[in-house]
């Protein structure tokens, strides 16, 4: 492979990285976190700033251009506006966004946009409160709602709202489509995945007939949105409304999967649904030359399985989410 580009041994360019910045969360969403959950990783193992820095640098060096913060809730870091100018000003970085569950977006708002952060995702999987509050294990609508406002008034574009199907949620998603297309927000339809045995508890529903009822009530055709992550989108031809689809048990996307996943901690996760990992903190904090962490980096690359085992094995990994990077 080339010296500036990371290929896998499938013929997959990774040129995607989330890196969750904290595994700490306001909430304790039932397919995430669960209550009373306290593994937390110890903040002195957290990779700092400019450790952060060099390892996305040499990244990006090699072909990464798009990051995502995740968590956890990523603005439960101190001063993650700065982490996001100093990543946003890497050389070769065209694309920073944020996942959150816009609970604290509202204040942070203009200096994330101010920072260098585009785009945002904002989790959000009921309009009702009492079924806010039964999911994400907190009364926080309002706050999410806020949240979303600020954003928009910032001048965060495009802002997409990620909504996990589930038992508990799925009457729903036709509210959540007039709520998007109101706001002018793009609605993100994701099938949940058994991380965790809460998850795999939780009812798992199958998007594909959804999608096609929602493509004859609206007339929806194929979109491409830029993004560079897994969802497949449709649109309406004057694009008012524009819906995706994470699809990872119906319909995996693992043949074109250009992501990576870092943890707070350093270790760098090749696919969500096996366990093939690469911890760089060692290397980070032992004084390991630039090109012996690039070096490292193409090792990890090669590592990246195929595909994920969800269907087959869901009971495969034992992970929860906020310990990988959403």
């Amino acid at each position: 492979m080339s010296s500036a580009t990371l290929i896998d041994r499938f013929g997959r360019r990774i040129e995607y990285l989330r890196l969750s910045v904290t595994d700490r969360c306001d909430l304790r969403c039932v397919y995430c976190i669960p209550e009373g959950f306290k593994d937390f990783e110890e903040p002195a193992h957290w990779l700092t700033f400019d450790e952060l820095e060099r390892l996305l640098g040499l990244f990006a060096r090699l072909g990464l251009k798009r990051v995502r913060f995740t968590g956890g809730e990523p603005l439960l870091r101190r001063n993650v506006t700065e982490l996001a100018r100093r990543v946003a000003s890497l050389p070769g970085i065209e694309d920073l966004s944020l996942s959150t569950n816009a609970t604290q977006l509202a204040p942070h708002a203009e200096a994330l946009k101010a920072a260098g952060v585009t785009r945002l995702n904002v989790s959000l999987d009921s309009l009702d409160a009492e079924r806010v509050a039964r999911i994400n294990g907190r009364p926080v609508l309002g706050q999410v709602l806020a949240g979303l406002e600020a954003g928009r008034a910032a001048g965060f574009a495009p802002i997409k709202i990620n909504m996990v199907a589930m038992q508990e949620n799925v009457d729903e998603i036709d509210r959540m489509v007039e709520y998007c297309i109101d706001r002018g927000f793009i609605l993100r339809l994701i099938e949940l995945m058994p991380m965790g045995d809460t998850a795999r508890k939780m009812g798992y529903v199958d998007l594909q007939p959804i999608k096609e009822q929602l493509r004859r009530r609206f007339g929806l055709v194929d979109a491409l949105l830029p993004g560079g992550g897994p969802a497949r989108y449709l649109a309406t031809p004057d694009r008012r409304f524009t819906v995706g689809f994470i699809t990872p048990i119906s319909q995996h996307f693992c043949d074109t999967c250009n992501r990576v996943r870092l943890t707070v901690d350093g270790v760098l996760h090749l696919c969500l649904g096996q366990e093939a990992r690469v911890e760089f903190r060692p290397l980070l904090r032992g004084g390991a030359s630039d090109a012996e962490i690039v070096e490292t980096i193409r090792h990890a690359i090669d590592m990246k399985p195929e595909r994920h085992e969800f269907r087959d094995a869901p009971e495969k990994v034992l992970r929860f989410m906020n310990m990988t990077g959403g």
